[in-house]
């Protein structure tokens, strides 16, 4: 049995194939540290756990998406949880196309499918005229989920879509990225005794686990010291956290890549001063599994979602840098209210009771703070669009971060 996958009694075991799945890329990964002699960067750990060719969760076969745990998902976004998610979110991307005199979307990530034919749909409704929607996945099994989903749901919109096996250098029109940025690698680093180390992976007694190393003469370990000490009233002898290299890498890159049109990039998580917050000193680094989370990313390699919160300051100066406008922050309730998904859920009668309420417990879910409403936030990019968009009038954070 893969010594890795040391079961929680708290949740279910995988079937065989997954565990032969796991097994496989568990010794990948032992491969990778004898040849790194001994010692792995954590963030080289997570991309090889999710996006080794085949074997990793979202390049392999898992199910990960979907309601709950008894159809085989890990846990549920927001295209799934409500259609009408994509509904209200197809307002201000129809608004950023017009602005912007663009004709063209294209969406990082898009899971089953379900935003992508949701925001088909709804462009549709709206009589927004558009050209194409590109999707860029690194999984092919998502990849025919997605056009599976597109082709039962928006079978005459199905031609617009295409998939892309790399970005253009330049691209104008609308990006979008939902829970995308919480997906990319990133770095483990801890402060102990007043000095930085950095947390890689190692194999002790047949099984991964972590070990630090001194790290010196990182810039960006001043910037996370001098964040942590404002954020908080009292010092901390220790204090874990994550850099977030490879998010802010892909903002640069989508930003540069747009030359006119908007970016959103929609992810939980939170401004620098919260980040670095007290409440967040072990780190925001998060596992899921049947829709449990849990804090062991040795946990079955594969086969569960490693995933860390956004440090949305770092992302909004990635972005910024590039010469992009940063058109709006602000959190996903803010967002859908200003976007009117109140008066997308109007438009389903209440009389019909079997389809109002179940719609109208998802955006409660949507919307309130105990849920996805205040932990999740939106931040957006812009070039050449000279004002701000309905879903940023009211309740715009870009100032706190």
């Amino acid at each position: 049995m893969n010594p890795n996958a040391r079961q929680s009694d708290s949740l279910p075991a995988p079937g065989a194939d997954a565990l032969a799945q796991s097994e496989a890329l568990t010794t990948l990964i032992r491969d990778k540290i004898a040849d790194a002699g001994g010692w792995l960067p954590f963030d080289r750990y997570m991309e090889l756990a999710l996006y080794a060719p085949g074997l990793g969760y979202y390049s392999g076969g898992a199910m990960k998406f979907g309601r709950r745990a008894e159809d085989g998902s890990d846990f549920v976004t927001a295209p799934e949880l409500s259609p009408l998610f994509a509904a209200t979110l197809a307002r201000p991307v129809a608004q950023a196309l017009e602005a912007s005199g663009t004709r063209d979307v294209m969406e990082f990530g898009a899971g089953t499918g379900k935003l992508a034919a949701g925001l088909l749909k709804a462009l549709r409704d709206l009589d927004v005229p558009f050209d194409s929607y590109s999707i860029v996945d690194l999984s092919g099994e998502l990849r025919e989920r997605q056009r599976a989903t597109i082709e039962a749901d928006a079978p005459e919109l199905a031609a617009k879509v295409k998939w892309l096996d790399a970005l253009p250098p330049a691209f104008a029109g609308v990006v979008i990225g939902n829970e995308v940025l919480d997906a990319m690698p990133v770095r483990l680093v801890v402060r102990k005794l007043g000095a930085w180390h950095e947390r890689g992976v190692v194999e002790l007694n047949g099984r991964f686990a972590f070990d630090d190393h001194p790290l010196s003469g990182d810039p960006l370990v001043a910037t996370i010291d001098a964040a942590i000490d404002a954020a908080n009233d009292e010092p901390f002898v220790e204090y874990v956290t994550e850099t977030h290299e490879a998010a802010l890498a892909f903002t640069k890159t989508v930003c540069t890549m747009l030359t006119r049109g908007a970016a959103f990039f929609i992810d939980y998580g939170f401004p620098r001063h919260e980040f670095y917050h007290a409440q967040r000193a072990t780190g925001t680094l998060m596992c899921h599994y049947r829709h449990r989370a849990h804090g062991d990313p040795f946990l079955y390699p594969g086969l569960q979602d490693i995933t860390a919160h956004v440090e949305f300051t770092g992302i909004a100066e990635a972005g910024v840098e590039t010469g992009a406008d940063l058109l709006g922050f602000t959190s996903q309730a803010r967002f859908l209210m200003n976007a009117g998904i109140t008066d997308v859920l109007s438009d389903i009668d209440p009389v019909d009771v079997k389809r109002f309420l179940p719609a109208a417990n998802a955006v409660q879910k949507l919307l309130s703070e105990a849920e996805m409403g205040e932990l999740f936030k939106v931040i957006a990019f812009s070039r050449g669009i000279e004002d701000t968009l309905s879903a940023f009038a009211t309740g715009d954070r870009s100032h706190t971060l």
